[in-house]
């Protein structure tokens, strides 16, 4: 637990960062052969096992931290919050990942006061890596700041795309496969995968110049979304328009191809 209230945002960061941190380690150590099942419910049962080691040591320390923030307790919902603090948390994003023997996974943990994130931390286990944001502070990669690329035209771009979720509706399934097609018309090099996160801390790395993601959770989307945007990238629907929440689409992009991504993905 922490010794003190933190005084600050930047105080804030910084404790939440130790608590990630020390939740990941648990995550981290049930990491290793393939987990087997044979039905839903048994793959269910595994998922929940991960989130629980993992909440088991979150909870309480965020919860010290911040004693009157709520808990968003459902990981896949969108849309608005009610005013005030919440704690938007994915105890394993990329839980299938992790089952299935894949280093591509992450613990995270964003504040959003207001319906506004203020501060972020996601954490890589395996490789021990933390990005933070805070609102008008920047994003960091273990304390080195973090900016989006310089890439000038959609052309030149390596972009990123996820699944929001395995039951999709056919709907959106179908308009994920048209765009990933339009994309690889247009850029330089497409990539699909989970989890959203990891490709969001790419984008706000310059590693990557853009993904996108049709529907899709808070807990999806809030993380990388104050990353890109503190790195200097910017954060819309996949027509332009301001994201929120409960916004149907989402596009990161650096600022020299989100006009061509637009244009690519609404065409």
């Amino acid at each position: 637990m922490p010794e003190s209230m933190p005084n600050t945002d930047a105080d804030l960061l910084a404790q939440t960062a130790l608590a990630v941190r020390a939740a990941g380690a648990a995550l981290r150590e049930r990491f290793g052969d393939v987990v087997p099942y044979k039905t839903l419910d048994e793959l269910m049962h595994a998922l929940a096992a991960n989130d629980e080691a993992v909440l088991d040591i979150l909870r309480p320390r965020l919860t010290a931290l911040r004693p009157d923030a709520r808990w968003v307790e459902e990981e896949l919902e969108g849309g608005a919050l009610p005013d005030g603090e919440w704690w938007v948390v994915d105890p394993a994003e990329g839980n299938v990942n992790h089952l299935h023997g894949l280093p591509e996974w992450a613990v995270t943990a964003t504040l959003v006061r207001d319906n506004q994130p203020v501060l972020t931390v996601v954490h890589l286990p395996l490789t021990g890596e933390t990005y933070t944001a805070l609102t008008g502070a920047g994003a960091h990669l273990d304390g080195q700041a973090l900016h989006v690329s310089r890439t000038p035209k959609l052309g030149l771009a390596i972009v990123a795309t996820s699944q929001a979720r395995p039951d999709e509706d056919e709907k959106v399934v179908r308009r994920v496969g048209s765009s990933i097609t339009e994309m690889l018309l247009d850029a330089l090099v497409v990539r699909t995968a989970v989890p959203a996160t990891l490709h969001l801390v790419n984008v706000a790395a310059g590693r990557t110049d853009a993904f996108w993601q049709f529907a899709g959770a808070r807990a999806d989307m809030l993380p990388g979304a104050l990353l890109v945007t503190e790195a200097g990238g910017r954060i819309t629907d996949v027509e332009g328009r301001p994201w929120t929440p409960a916004s149907e689409s989402f596009l990161a992009a650096a600022p020299g191809v989100h006009a061509d991504a637009v244009a690519t993905l609404t065409r």
